[in-house]
């Protein structure tokens, strides 16, 4: 397993992390879940992230008892505050008073007195900016989070969090978790730029595009029982299954195995490229997806191979920095 830094700072996380957002809590077990989880730490993951949303607290509860035993300094644990965590007003958002709640309410599920990196899962157009920054580095004081991040944050929010940061002498943010992949690539024109020159990582979700780069759907196919697109969760999905961008992809998966590839392993490998990548998050079901995602990183892609595919997916991919997730897909 490769390991990079974290942004501008001394610590390494693997390059494939294990994400639970849509497995734990909600679509598998506990002891499925905890064999998918001893998976990745035998396949040499150490990176795991979650968030306080994912099942309204219940994946966070999974993923700790799944770690129980582990050693704390062998992994790192990531999680995030802003959705609606219960009923009343203040169970949501970058306030304080839910930040640090929220915060621990999360430890207390995972089981941990700490966290490695706690994200703002989005940017909080109703509280001032200062208020949620000076409450992130509050708890790095308290020793309860090691590092700050955000997820799904425009450049300029970025770039504003960092002025306020600097001029009052708080913590920084060192990681963005975005979208991306080689279908959705609207961070490289403004948030690659803007965190490469300020030291920040990018930590991928979604880099097989909700499992369409793995060519499990099919252009005017039925949609396979029990994929991500036949969940009650294929708003993400969706908007992908579509026949233009499907026919784009039969070909890119017509050109990994021409050259003897997965595309799924294809499509990681196109994503831990990029140097501003820090690790790209993979979930699973069964334990061996993991061993299957782990091959990606004995992958190398050449030059004229990388511009072939993008070249047959470049008409369906997303590019503008202007799109954002709809509501129905925010958690």
């Amino acid at each position: 397993m490769e390991h990079r830094h974290l942004g501008r700072t001394g610590m390494l996380v693997s390059s494939l992390s294990y994400g639970n957002w849509l497995t734990h809590g909600s679509q598998i077990e506990q002891d499925q879940a905890t064999a998918c989880v001893k998976a990745a730490l035998d396949a040499g993951i150490t990176t795991f992230d979650t968030a306080d949303v994912y099942a309204i607290g219940k994946a966070e509860e999974v993923l700790g008892s799944a770690l129980k035993g582990v050693r704390r300094d062998s992994i790192e644990i990531f999680t995030k505050v802003y959705w609606p965590t219960g009923p009343n007003p203040n169970n949501r958002g970058l306030s304080r008073k839910h930040i640090m709640e929220s915060l621990d309410a999360s430890l207390k599920r995972l089981g941990t007195d700490h966290v490695d990196l706690l994200q703002a899962h989005r940017y909080d157009y109703a509280t001032p900016l200062d208020e949620t920054l000076r409450a992130f580095d509050d708890l790095v004081r308290m020793g309860k989070v090691h590092y700050i991040g955000v997820s799904e944050w425009k450049a300029s929010e970025i770039e504003q969090a960092l002025v306020i940061a600097k001029d009052m002498g708080l913590d920084r943010i060192v990681s963005s978790q975005p979208q991306y992949s080689l279908l959705w690539r609207v961070i490289e024109e403004e948030v690659v730029p803007t965190c490469e020159a300020n030291g920040i990582s990018q930590i991928v979700w979604s880099p097989l595009a909700q499992g369409v780069l793995s060519g499990k759907y099919l252009p005017g196919g039925v949609i396979p029982e029990g994929s991500r697109g036949a969940s009650k969760d294929a708003n993400m999905v969706s908007r992908f299954l579509n026949d233009e961008t499907l026919t784009a992809v039969a070909a890119y998966v017509a050109l990994c195995k021409e050259a003897g590839l997965k595309p799924a392993q294809v499509a990681l490998a196109w994503v831990l490229r990029n140097k501003n990548v820090a690790s790209a998050i993979v979930g699973a079901s069964r334990p061996e997806q993991i061993a299957e995602n782990v091959g990606a990183l004995d992958i190398t892609l050449e030059d004229d191979f990388v511009a072939a595919i993008e070249a047959v997916l470049a008409p369906v991919a997303k590019f503008d920095p202007a799109l954002t997730i709809s509501p129905a897909e925010r958690v």
